[in-house]
């Protein structure tokens, strides 16, 4: 395999060129509306048992007490608070999703940016940019090897988010080409993450590590420490270690004539992205049928469906987000698809055990990541055939940005029931207005808890 060089060069030089002024309004509005999502998963994960657990092992190696975790009233080193905000905006799999990819941008792109402004003085307006380019950097990464580099195992959130990470908090430093390569460079050394580990708390350790790298790679180039000049196209750059055989169109071409951020996916549902459209039609079946005795479901949708989410035998909560038949029995069950329904307990319900048993999953390449049907058989031999062609949240069928709202709102009184969202909502939206954005973070925490 040959070199191809200026690859690199040629992404940082964009990165270091884009402006404020270059960003259309609605991009910037999406940018806003990752920020409510990414709060709002946040909240629901930050107190979770693998962040508590995480959060007591970083505690015994810091070396300090800089910064502000997203939800809670410790403070800790600007690294592992970006550990702990990316590990806590993943870990109950709420988080956005970049369709094409897979990757769940805003996780590892904000759990840093947050971190970096407990740091330094950060503006909203540099916050917004900084965020739309580290999505745009580490989806054209992505895309450049999608669907091939996720399908081999790789966890492409992690792999492509640590190049968000480095990019946009490169971008908040100032740094110049050469400097932004170096970031891209070691960021790349960086690079890690396996689907193995889906289904496992471990998934967000890579994530975590995604921001906390990406964080730490991009402060090391604005000291001077250099790295390659071709990380990712090298002779023994990203691309070709991992034998992949790269679309280098993707990473450059056309930039900025429409941007990757307006492709996000905001789940409604805490399980993984393809299971949605399932769900979509189980819940809206189950709404008009309360008292329907199912005695077998067939589901079909893309092969990434079977691939990732065919799991009749699950044993906790977290393996349960990425199982199909737990999510329709369960949603058949209970008549929702919330946190609630991803737990231990709802796992061992004997309901919800037997009824997964009834649920098949088949492969079916004619439906999108986003598209799946459903037919539901029901005591009497009736059969209802259901489909869903775009799912909720899907870039297609989007939230809206009181549905975004209403996930935040959900999502701070799991912790704190008299908990008001309202001042850290409006601040988001406004939040091209803040001169200091770290405000955001201290919202973000019950008052009675300060």
């Amino acid at each position: 395999m040959l070199q191809k060089p200026g690859v690199t060069a040629s992404l940082a030089g964009h990165i270091v060129a884009t402006r404020w002024e270059d960003i259309p309004p609605e991009v910037a509005h999406q940018a806003r509306r990752s920020l409510v999502n990414f709060f709002a998963v946040t909240l629901a994960g930050c107190r979770s048992h693998p962040i508590e657990i995480a959060l007591r092992s970083l505690l015994e190696f810091s070396g300090g007490r800089h910064v502000s975790v997203i939800g809670r009233t410790e403070r800790i080193d600007a690294l592992s608070a970006a550990f702990l905000n990316a590990a806590g905006a993943n870990v109950d799999d709420f988080c956005d999703t970049h369709t094409a990819t897979v990757i769940h941008p805003t996780a590892p792109v904000a759990g840093a940016l947050f971190s970096y402004a407990g740091l330094r003085r950060v503006s909203g307006r540099d916050l917004l940019l900084a965020v739309i380019l580290g999505n745009e950097v580490q989806a054209r990464i992505g895309l450049a090897i999608s669907p091939s580099h996720y399908n081999r195992g790789w966890h492409i959130t992690s792999t492509c988010g640590v190049f968000g990470a480095a990019t946009a908090t490169g971008k908040l430093l100032g740094l110049n080409e050469r400097q932004m390569v170096w970031a891209l460079g070691i960021a790349a050394s960086q690079s890690a993450g396996l689907c193995e580990c889906l289904g496992t708390p471990a998934k967000s350790v890579s994530v975590g590590n995604a921001a906390r790298n990406g964080l730490w790679s991009a402060l090391l180039a604005e000291q001077g420490y250099d790295g390659p000049a071709e990380p990712l196209a090298g002779v023994q750059g990203f691309y070709h270690a991992l034998a992949e055989q790269a679309d280098l169109s993707r990473i450059t071409g056309r930039w900025g004539d429409s941007w990757e951020i307006m492709a996000t996916s905001y789940k409604p549902y805490p399980c993984g992205f393809v299971i949605h459209p399932v769900l979509d039609c189980v819940l809206d079946w189950r709404r008009d049928h309360p008292a329907a005795d199912v005695t077998r479901v067939v589901v079909r949708g893309n092969p990434l469906l079977s691939v990732r989410a065919d799991r009749p035998n699950v044993s906790t909560g977290r393996e349960a987000q990425v199982s199909v038949q737990h999510a329709v029995a369960a949603a058949l069950l209970k008549g929702q698809a919330g946190l609630d329904q991803f737990t231990d307990a709802c796992v061992r319900d004997p309901e919800v055990l037997a009824l997964r048993a009834r649920v098949e999953v088949l492969r079916d390449e004619r439906f999108s990541t986003v598209a799946a049907s459903v037919d539901i058989t029901i005591a009497d031999g009736q059969v209802f055939r259901l489909e869903q062609s775009a799912a909720r949240g899907s870039d297609a069928n989007p939230l809206s940005d009181s549905d975004l709202e209403a996930k935040l709102r959900a999502a701070a009184t799991l912790w704190d029931t008299h908990y008001d969202a309202t001042p850290l909502i409006d601040a988001i939206w406004r939040v091209e207005t803040s001169a200091d954005v770290s405000k955001l973070v201290t919202l973000s925490v019950p008052q009675q808890l300060i």
